[in-house]
């Protein structure tokens, strides 16, 4: 007998490239083009290194207080961790162990089945639509759980919170999480439904609105009593999930409401410019509401050898396996600058 036969083995997430190349336009993995508030970099340059001697607060007062402000919550409803990746990790470990499968869509974010795997959680994935939308009725059955991104990535698709209420009103004796990475970017949030429905959690993070992907900040909102649950599955694996930094810098970027809103309105005009020029270039898309968008090229050049010609004039996207998404390249949203150069190269290329 060898000792591998007791390793729990995964077929792992893969994250988007982060590539070391000078001068690069890096559209591949959706992080903001903007620089954090100018206050976080002031705080950091006011940052007394003498505090790393100590522990950070397990309770991660400041950051959740913080947040509980900016939504007018209770702090007892906010939940924080190390990415929205933490936090759905906790969820799912937390609120998925019946033999009941849960339920989410066949493409949307690929950590979820990794999640489910890992932690032996049954899972059914949901064919979307030809043109990506969700069959409601795939999720009025009995099951042990659901999880909907919304705006759904990578197709940058949204459903009307009409849409999502009436899952969550469907499966009232499971936990319904909604996944809001990319929900400030147009979307329309759920979060006031907490008040109405005690099984639904609303999963976000700072890595794209907040532009701060590289403190590792996500949080969640829900009722007291699935936020309790969740800390006691935290404080069972890591009482000292989120650094000093990450809790003061994080407090301080949510309270900066007005430079929030500039940037994720900068890049949504972008956005909205670069349908334009792309659907003018010959491609299709679903209408975004998130920091990207997943194209498909209709003309007679694949979409891999685009890939590979904007890599070679140092432009990287990121392209996805699979039958449903293997001609469609997702492309984040840059400064204007750089979607113009994007533009300029693509029509190079296309000519």
């Amino acid at each position: 007998m060898s000792w591998e036969e007791n390793v729990r083995k995964v077929v792992p997430y893969v994250p988007g490239e982060q590539p070391k190349i000078d001068n690069l336009i890096k559209i591949n993995t959706n992080e903001n083009p903007y620089p954090p508030s100018p206050k976080v970099q002031k705080a950091l340059s006011e940052y007394s290194s003498d505090d790393f001697r100590k522990y950070p607060d397990p309770t991660c007062a400041e950051l959740v207080d913080a947040l509980a402000t900016v939504y007018s919550r209770k702090s007892s409803e906010i939940f924080v961790g190390v990415g929205s990746d933490d936090v759905l990790a906790t969820a799912f470990l937390t609120f998925f162990n019946s033999d009941k499968p849960i339920l989410f869509p066949d493409i949307t974010y690929s950590f979820y089945d990794v999640w489910a795997n890992v932690y032996r959680i049954p899972f059914k994935q949901m064919p979307l639509r030809a043109d990506f939308s969700i069959d409601i009725n795939d999720y009025m059955g009995e099951n042990g759980g659901v999880v909907i991104a919304n705006p759904n990535a990578p197709t940058g698709l949204e459903l009307s919170t009409e849409f999502v209420e009436k899952i969550i009103e469907a499966n009232r004796d499971v936990v319904v999480i909604v996944d809001e990475a990319y929900v400030d970017f147009g979307g329309k949030s759920v979060v006031d439904l907490i008040d109405k429905y005690d099984n639904l959690l609303v999963v976000r993070t700072f890595s794209k609105s907040r532009s701060l992907a590289g403190l590792r900040i996500g949080y969640a909102i829900g009722c007291e009593k699935l936020i309790k649950y969740m800390l006691d599955v935290k404080y069972s694996i890591n009482s000292y999930t989120m650094n000093m930094p990450s809790l003061k810098l994080g407090a301080i970027a949510a309270y900066d409401k007005e430079y929030f809103e500039l940037t994720t309105k900068k890049v949504i005009e972008t956005r909205e410019w670069t349908k334009k020029e792309l659907k003018d270039l010959g491609f299709s898309f679903a209408d975004s509401h998130t920091n990207f968008i997943f194209a498909k090229y209709n003309g007679e050049m694949s979409r891999d050898e685009i890939a590979s010609k904007l890599r070679e004039r140092k432009i990287i996207v990121r392209c996805f396996n699979g039958d449903k998404v293997k001609d469609y390249m997702r492309i984040s949203i840059g400064t204007d600058e750089e979607m113009q150069t994007v533009i300029k190269e693509l029509k190079d290329i296309l000519k």
